[in-house]
């Protein structure tokens, strides 16, 4: 323990400690709540069995959700099966892995004066803990395994990337009632007891692989193709093939131990299935376009793998690197179809995601490309770049997971103008926002000169409920046919009308009209206070234009207050 590997290890723990921290109400000053939405449903079996002993109508959930907010509005997470029942559309694994924590809050909140409902705040830390106390045994666990193949200052490396310069931080330290930190230590323990059942075939090491496959297959259906790893490995060349099939025909019974001990692992869930819908097995509704696969999971700016954790890149490249290894065959095909299979699901999005968090408990696996490129890197003549573009990776990691966090990254609606516009920028300014809704900007507009056509001398009341529209000012200009910018900025306070609401510019010319607006609901804002908006419209040469109509309009009434508003006009004369 007392290496560099194991320093860093501890390090890791600290900083992800540190961060579970700072985002609660040590840290924050936000109560920690992690069962919501997608954890809330992976979750609902404990008290749903436990206390309520509830999981066929979920007359408990109403009250509940009144109470925490725990389905995002509605009950998404369960379908009504042909026999009226309630059945979740998430399997129950994670819930399986969570019973240990749960039940120690669940102790803790009977003993003291928070509701022992299974949601208070007892529950939550349990959880967050939980997820930590995983990750922690999924590190040392994965710090042993790449210790037999790199050597101590390659595996200190590529566990800092691996667990620092990725989502891991988030899905682990952040969104800990998530899946993904549950399943993490799964993936380092069929790695493990893998290696050791070639080295020495041991029974129990049969039972638990088994056992581990097929918990994993019901915490997340697609975690199934962990089975490749016993499968492929150690099968590099033709002897050692040879030498596989000999074990395989000597240990046959222990294949047959495996399989049902995968079953064992499995029924849980066959049983809640046959409980519940009365069915031994249940559709859940997932979908998969494997023959088009959304590769903008991996490339695109809503979430894309490579665009948010640019550490992955090393993942992928690093596979070319692991041709003299044993576990190549392992590392190639597992990696290469779980991406494919990944990037197949009908829900590109994957909710509320930063970066793809489908792949992030199956970086154990990718760690070993890490480690192979890491390796060649150290020996070469980039090592020292490298190592700088360490550091910034894991700084741009933390960055990006507090923008993430405080919605500068907005999930689902990024583009990669407005990604360019706030990129590592924890202040990004009112005119930056606007690149969400339009990609017209003068660049140094404060050293042109602006002449101003419309300024509100003082602050004016929209009228109380006028429709679902409120003027904000007109106003007659001359563009002169040369090319022109409209600068707008104001300050605006809505009591009504914010959410689902723009701010919309009208610019008239001789023949044609150009329209733009930006939303009133960003990042920067908050409901009900004044808040800054700013956007550019640009007049192309020859257009001519007369006068703007600036109004705003929402899916809803419209009223407020504007406090300031000034439209200026530059010209750029060829």
């Amino acid at each position: 323990m007392r290496t560099l590997s194991g320093w860093t290890c501890l390090l890791i723990g600290i900083v992800l400690l540190l961060v579970r921290l700072g985002y609660s109400e040590v840290g924050s000053g936000q109560k920690l709540k992690l069962t919501t939405w997608d954890a809330f449903g992976y979750y609902m079996y404990l008290p749903g069995f436990i206390i309520y002993e509830d999981m066929n109508r979920l007359e408990w959930v109403s009250g509940i959700d009144q109470s925490y907010d725990v389905t995002g509005g509605s009950l998404y997470q369960a379908n009504k099966a042909a026999n009226g029942n309630y059945v979740t559309k998430y399997l129950g694994g994670v819930a399986i892995l969570q019973t240990p924590f749960f039940m120690i809050a669940h102790w803790a909140a009977l003993g003291s004066g928070y509701p022992a409902d299974g949601f208070s705040l007892p529950y939550q830390w349990a959880l967050g803990l939980g997820a930590l106390f995983y990750a922690f045994l999924a590190l040392f666990c994965l710090r042993s395994i790449l210790l037999r193949y790199f050597s101590d200052k390659i595996v200190a490396w590529t566990l800092v990337l691996l667990f620092l310069a990725s989502n891991l931080v988030q899905y682990v330290a952040i969104d800990g009632a998530m899946s993904h930190a549950y399943i993490l230590p799964l993936y380092t323990w069929i790695l493990l007891i893998t290696i050791k059942w070639h080295e020495n075939p041991k029974l129990i090491y049969a039972i638990l692989g088994g056992l581990i496959i097929g918990l994993a297959a019901i915490c997340r259906p697609t975690e199934g193709l962990m089975v490749l790893i016993p499968i492929l490995w150690d099968i590099q060349n033709r002897n050692t093939r040879k030498k596989k099939m000999t074990l395989l025909r000597e240990y046959k019974s222990h294949i047959l131990i495996a399989l049902l001990f995968g079953f064992i692992g499995v029924f849980p869930q066959l049983l809640y299935w046959k409980l519940t819908a009365g069915t031994w097995v249940y559709n859940v509704g997932s979908k998969w376009v494997f023959l088009n696969p959304w590769f903008r999971v991996l490339f695109g700016f809503t979430n894309g793998w490579f665009i948010y954790t640019p550490v992955t890149i090393l993942f992928v490249a690093g596979l070319f690197f692991t041709r003299e290894y044993s576990f190549r065959w392992v590392v190639w095909v597992f990696c290469l179809l779980n991406i494919w299979v990944v990037i197949s699901w009908f829900d590109w999005r994957y909710g509320s995601t930063y970066s793809t968090r489908a792949l992030s408990q199956s970086y154990p696996v990718f760690a070993f490309g890490l480690a192979a490129v890491l390796q060649y890197i150290l020996k070469s003549k980039w090592r020292y770049l490298m190592l700088v573009m360490s550091l910034f990776l894991v700084g741009a990691n933390f960055i990006q997971i507090m923008q993430y966090n405080s919605r500068i990254l907005i999930p689902n609606e990024m583009t990669g103008y407005y990604y360019s516009g706030v990129y590592l920028d924890m202040n990004p300014t009112a005119l930056d926002m606007a690149r969400l809704d339009t990609k017209e900007e003068l660049k140094g507009a404060s050293n042109h000169d602006a002449e101003v056509v419309y300024e509100l001398k003082e602050n004016v009341l929209l009228e109380a409920n006028p429709g679902k529209a409120a003027a904000l000012a007109k106003a007659n200009f001359s563009s002169e046919g040369d090319e022109a910018w409209m600068l707008i900025k104001t300050n605006i306070r809505l009591s009504s009308g914010y959410y689902g609401g723009y701010i919309n510019a009208e610019i008239y010319g001789k023949d044609t009209v150009k329209y733009a607006r930006v939303r009133l609901n960003n990042p920067l804002t908050v409901k009900g206070k004044f808040n800054n908006y700013e956007f550019h419209v640009k007049i192309p040469a020859g257009f001519e234009a007369s006068n703007i109509n600036l109004y705003i309009a929402s899916e809803e009434e419209v009223s407020g207050e504007v406090g300031s508003l000034v439209l200026s006009l530059v010209k750029l004369r060829n």
